[in-house]
């Protein structure tokens, strides 16, 4: 089914206690990160949307009681002098997760058939074989045993401009609106054009797009933590190996462990 945006402006509340909701997920996730760490699995989240839809937000809960040393967030800007200089999927393969560990990315590859599509910074044959290019490397990924999931954060005009009003207000959050948003905005039309062939063309049986509605921060943070902690536990086996048995012999002369059933 073609994902369409405006199927996802209804800005719902969160139907329930969102404060018991989100610590029961925070710990499902960290459960579900022992598990990934245990059994040395790879997984890639992807993290795209409109300016000020959230993606940081769900980010930051979602690793809120994750054990640091086996996730990493790549928040990707402009591609730097070196990274022009090659295929525009150099500077991704260099962040790919290793075994264990959970790379997020908060913006990633989908910067070549959006923003560097509007804004031209590649030729049209460019953007238009990056289709393909995306979906052989994604392929690739999952291919080699890497879980791969893509989120996109969708948020109405109106809503944006709310989000941006409120960062202008707080002096704790001005630094995070700038010009580079505005120039954005101005280019809506042009932006949804883009993410409708996007999802048309990258929305595919093995990596396929979740759509997050933005419009209410708490329903859309459950949301999506509840999309990655269910694709993820999916992914990985549900059994857990026993204690090795050197470990325990080292246990019992230390201190007398007994093994419980």
């Amino acid at each position: 089914m073609k994902i369409k945006l405006s199927d996802y402006e209804s800005g719902d509340k969160f139907d329930g206690d969102y404060s018991d909701a989100l610590k029961e997920l925070q710990e499902r996730l960290a459960r579900i990160q022992a598990k990934h760490i245990i059994h040395g699995c790879r997984s890639i989240i992807v993290l795209q949307g409109w300016d000020a839809a959230g993606k940081g937000g769900a980010i930051r809960r979602m690793v809120a009681d994750w054990d640091p040393r086996y996730f990493q967030v790549h928040p990707i800007g402009a591609p730097t002098t070196e990274e022009k200089d090659r295929h525009f999927l150099w500077r991704f393969w260099k962040r790919l997760p290793g075994r264990r560990v959970i790379g997020i990315f908060d913006r990633s590859w989908y910067g070549r058939v959006l923003v560097e599509r509007i804004e031209g910074y590649c030729t049209e044959a460019e953007w238009k074989r990056g289709y393909d290019e995306i979906n052989e490397f994604e392929s690739q990924q999952i291919d080699s045993g890497t879980n791969l999931i893509k989120l996109f954060f969708h948020t109405t005009q109106k809503t944006q401009d709310q989000r941006f009003e409120d960062r202008l207000n707080t002096p704790e959050k001005r630094w995070k609106i700038t010009e580079e948003d505005f120039r954005n905005r101005s280019k809506r039309e042009e932006y949804l054009a883009a993410m409708s062939d996007m999802f048309e063309h990258t929305d595919t049986r093995w990596a396929p797009w979740k759509v997050i509605d933005g419009n209410n921060k708490k329903s859309a943070r459950i949301a999506a933590l509840t999309y990655v902690a269910d694709k993820l536990e999916a992914a990985l086996p549900e059994d857990l190996p026993d204690a090795d048995p050197e470990l325990v012999k080292l246990a019992e002369d230390a201190f007398g462990y007994e093994k419980k059933d």
